[in-house]
């Protein structure tokens, strides 16, 4: 294989999660000029935010409206995305091999987002411009700071939470899988964005609390949601046999085949009926946990992620494993303890049980998941983590060759 496509394998790898690196080939570069996306529409507020390139779970398009709760601020966020994607909203929607493949809009793209935006957040240490810079995710920052824009980085999960660190303080770890292939592709994935985030030296927010662990300079910015979206009227647990919803993104992180049996044991004996949710895009979402009673989120990580935030939303009870660690930093930055029903995997039927036995107690935590959402996870919590980046001008301007 000739040297440049090789080197032009390893930039996409690089810049892409593994699942649309695996899905779309990184030869595949084919796409039809009607596919390449105007450039977003600069905001007219005199900060100006531009988020990208993943979105993961919505979150990007929901931290771009947070920010726009900030007096002065107008948000825009962008996402590359393959046919099949689970369908969140964004507010610039790019094909992916547009993304990787188009100089014209990466050219384009760069001078919008350079030229018109104040302020820039990277998510999950990826390529933002495609080719542009051959994915150096260094060599955009600094183009970005030439042109005067302020940068800060967001970490969503994997790309720095490390296997090895997280094998150490949890039994239930999925780190610990010797036939999970991606363990060591998480480590160096890992360990590779903490330097590059060490090198470029810009602030640095953190999805959840547990990955304060694996940076502790870096910020909590809450995940965020609409709860008018997910509000009903009915409480859980008034029928006689509760629906139990488990929706996992991921079955190897979240503990699928870990807590599967027991829930099956319980659902064939008629105590719960269990229902597992895969493959189900984000707007049917909504209405499978407002009909549920119990949500289950995940039982390996020990963090709380954008399932539990949405169960609780919809007044469900949650049920996930989560770490002192996460449930103290909850506290301290919020005043408020996470109403989030602890149980692992060896645990989770007795919990059960337990909820089906105490329905009354339950349902108050279940008033307490909305209240807190509420509070912590309507953006507002957000925006107060964002407004100090936001009203900080670029002074870190690297004056070099930047240019693509």
């Amino acid at each position: 294989m000739p040297a440049a496509v090789v080197a032009a394998a390893g930039w996409v790898l690089r810049i892409l999660p593994r699942r649309l690196s695996d899905a779309i080939g990184v030869d595949a570069g084919h796409f039809s000029p009607a596919e390449v996306p105007p450039p977003p529409v600069v905001p007219s507020a005199p900060v100006r935010l531009y988020i990208a390139p993943v979105n993961f779970a919505g979150q990007g398009y929901e931290w771009a409206r947070a920010a726009e709760r900030v007096d002065g601020v107008g948000a825009i966020d962008m996402q590359y995305t393959i046919k099949g994607s689970f369908g969140f909203p964004t507010d610039n929607l790019v094909p992916v091999n547009v993304f990787l493949h188009s100089r014209e809009w990466q050219r384009r793209q760069f001078q919008t987002v350079s030229a018109g935006f104040s302020h820039v957040v990277i998510e999950a240490e990826r390529s933002i411009f495609g080719g542009l810079y051959h994915g150096n995710v260094e060599r955009e920052v600094a183009a970005l700071r030439d042109a005067g824009v302020a940068v800060a980085m967001l970490s969503h999960g994997s790309d720095l939470r490390l296997p090895s660190r997280h094998r150490t303080i949890d039994r239930w770890s999925p780190f610990h899988e010797q036939s999970w292939e991606l363990v060591p592709v998480l480590e160096a994935q890992a360990r590779r964005n903490f330097a590059l985030l060490r090198r470029i030296g810009a602030p640095v927010f953190v999805s959840t609390p547990d990955l304060l662990l694996d940076y502790p300079e870096a910020s909590w910015l809450p995940l965020a949601l609409d709860p008018s979206a997910w509000k009903t009227a009915n409480e859980p647990l008034r029928r006689s046999v509760p629906v139990v919803v488990h929706a996992p993104s991921s079955a190897v992180v979240k503990g699928t085949h870990l807590i599967d049996s027991a829930l099956r044991r319980m659902d064939a004996k008629g105590r719960i009926s269990y229902h597992r949710i895969e493959g189900v895009p984000a707007t049917e979402i909504p209405a499978l946990y407002r009909d549920a009673d119990i949500v289950l989120e995940q039982f390996r990580i020990g963090t709380y992620s954008r399932a539990a935030v949405e169960g609780m939303a919809a007044g469900r009870i949650v049920v996930a494993h989560v770490h002192d660690q996460v449930r103290e930093h909850v506290v301290s930055a919020t005043g408020r303890q996470l109403p989030v029903v602890q149980a692992t995997p060896d645990t989770l039927e007795q919990v059960l049980a337990d909820i089906l036995c105490r329905r009354d107690y339950y349902r108050s935590i279940a008033r307490d998941g909305v209240e807190f959402v509420a509070e912590v996870h309507d953006g507002r919590a957000s925006a107060a983590a964002l407004r100090p980046f936001l009203l900080t001008a670029n002074r870190a301007s690297t004056r070099g060759s930047t240019q693509p």
